[in-house]
């Protein structure tokens, strides 16, 4: 399994809006000069962002992006589900796979979905707030 740019910047994102947290939204453009990252990109991902519920976002004068729920209660889990999709390690365990005719003598199944569990457990313990919490000195976390 390999994250993609899109997954690892939408992460970046949130992370900046939950830094600038405030009652105005912030312009994409401090986002684009902040993060580094193409604006046609990032907007694909501010869109995706803002369909999944994560922000609320406003074009036009006074427009931008805010988070619509606290970094507290927003897990790494969903922001790479909403950009990257699910997260299986094998075509089997995707969400909407066809069901799998060698399932039931595969030896190998019950180790990937334990592996599937570790990941999605793994990523759902953690929140925009813990990474805003990081010191990236410390080598965890690094997105």
């Amino acid at each position: 399994m390999m994250i993609s740019t899109r997954g690892r910047y939408a992460l970046r994102v949130m992370i900046d809006l939950a830094e600038h947290n405030s009652e105005s939204r912030i312009p994409l453009k401090e986002i684009v000069v902040r993060q580094e990252i193409s604006q046609k990109y990032l907007e694909g991902i501010m869109t995706d962002l803002t369909k999944a519920g994560f922000l609320d976002g406003q074009q036009g004068k006074g427009g931008g992006y805010k988070l619509k729920r606290s970094p507290e209660k927003i897990t790494v889990l969903e922001v790479l589900q909403t950009t990257e999709g699910d997260l299986a390690p094998i075509a089997c365990l995707n969400a909407t796979a066809d069901p799998c005719a060698r399932a039931a003598e595969c030896r190998t199944l019950p180790m990937w979905k334990k592996f599937y569990d570790v990941i999605r457990d793994y990523f759902n313990g953690i929140t925009i707030a813990d990474l805003m919490k990081t010191d990236i000195s410390s080598g965890n976390y690094v997105i």
